[in-house]
């Protein structure tokens, strides 16, 4: 059955995490992804981690669903193929430093020649202009300049901390990818494609403003110590583990009150309002450990529920794959990579019940496709084995 993009050609430059999970996110939903790479290494990716086979685990899931092409974009009948590609796509992403793409002669005044209707994407670690504009980017980059870093920092000592998760990558591919789906739907309104730009800074700081900036959002009534530098980690040491709970609302308040046995709590002023829980937050966190570590995990989820209170326990990596809740949703799937072997992984997150995401293509082994995608451009056995041999394929 088709996705929902299903149809939909991208061409794809882009190296790394937040390009290639972005078109990751469309070749799921059935678009036809053409990831270019360069011969020799290709995406630095393959090579990071323990890989299997000279498969790495994350080049494995996030570059499912492509077909590798090699094409040598330093020559100029590298170029011309790339051009003929992009002349029969919707599509071109790539992530290179601003200015990278004109010089190596396919930015968007070229390609758009080529396709006038094309969507250009250009994904930047800081922005198009500016002082940070030229500089190298990874990351823990951007959660240094975001504020990313700042709001976990250490209660006590203030030191910054990074999150171990490379959250701005991933927050870029999800942006960019909504915005490469609106700009189809706007150009199958209008006919016109247009140029996306969108910078990890961007993505990043937009993500966390909602609270993280909320005491700088009212001008001339901007306040230092907003949640963020308020909020406690809500990690509970039970006598087997670690949960959490959540207790905004009064009734959850009040229903944790209960399953802990201390009425006295429900009518302390300093708990009996949002607000003033809020206000209060570390002497009533304190509290909160105090009882909770009288009993087992699964007592207080027990008890916990039957308040209506929010909680759960907090799984290591390995406990996740066995929770009932994971296997109810069928998130993770079950595989063999024709190269790496067995293999997990999650299926797409969004369910379309009329046009299905699926897991349609391993991640492809760098050129396999090379030669099936120029047979498509009619390209013959003969003239491919000519570009071979002038280093123009790999």
């Amino acid at each position: 059955m088709p996705g929902p993009l299903t149809g939909v050609r991208i061409v794809d430059c882009t190296n790394m995490i937040s390009g290639p999970m972005a078109t990751m996110i469309l070749g799921d939903q059935g678009a036809d992804v053409l990831k270019i790479e360069a011969p020799g290494t290709g995406d630095l990716v393959r090579h990071m981690g323990s890989g299997r086979r000279g498969m790495a685990p994350t080049f494995a899931t996030v570059n499912r669903n492509k077909r590798s092409v090699v094409l040598n974009l330093r020559e100029p009948r590298g170029l011309e193929l790339l051009e003929r590609l992009v002349s029969g796509a919707d599509v071109f992403v790539q992530n290179f430093r601003p200015g990278t793409a004109e010089r190596m002669g396919i930015g968007e005044e070229v390609l758009r020649r080529v396709q006038p209707d094309l969507v250009y994407v250009s994904i930047s670690g800081f922005g198009e202009t500016g002082p940070y504009a030229k500089k190298r980017v990874y990351d823990p980059i951007v959660q240094a300049l975001s504020g990313l870093a700042s709001i976990q920092a250490d209660r006590t000592t203030g030191r910054p901390h990074m999150l171990r998760l490379i959250v701005p990558d991933k927050l870029t591919a999800l942006t960019a990818a909504q915005a490469i789906t609106a700009a189809l739907f706007a150009r199958a309104r209008t006919g016109t494609g247009q140029h996306v730009r969108l910078s990890m800074l961007d993505a990043t700081v937009s993500f966390l403003w909602h609270e993280a900036m909320a005491g700088y959002t009212w001008v001339g009534d901007e306040t230092e110590r907003a949640r963020p530098q308020l909020a406690q980690d809500l990690v509970f040491k039970t006598t087997d583990g670690f949960m959490t709970a959540g207790t905004v609302a009064d009734a959850e308040w009040q229903g944790f009150c209960r399953a802990a046995n201390r009425p006295e709590w429900r009518d302390d002023p300093r708990f009996a309002t949002t607000g003033a829980r809020v206000l209060h937050v570390e002497e009533r966190l304190a509290r909160m450990q105090e009882v909770l570590a009288g009993a087992t995990t699964d007592e207080w989820l027990e008890r916990l529920d039957a308040e209506g209170v929010p909680c759960a326990p907090i799984l290591s990596r390995s406990e996740l794959l066995s929770h009932p809740q994971l296997a109810a949703n069928e998130l993770v799937v079950e595989g063999t990579h024709p190269h790496a072997g067995p293999m997990r992984q999650p299926r797409h997150a969004a369910r379309f019940d009329a046009t299905p995401a699926e897991l349609r293509l391993p991640a492809p082994l760098l050129g396999e496709h090379t030669d099936e995608v120029l047979a498509e451009l009619g390209l013959d056995a003969e003239q491919v084995t000519t570009l071979r041999r002038d280093g123009i394929l790999d």
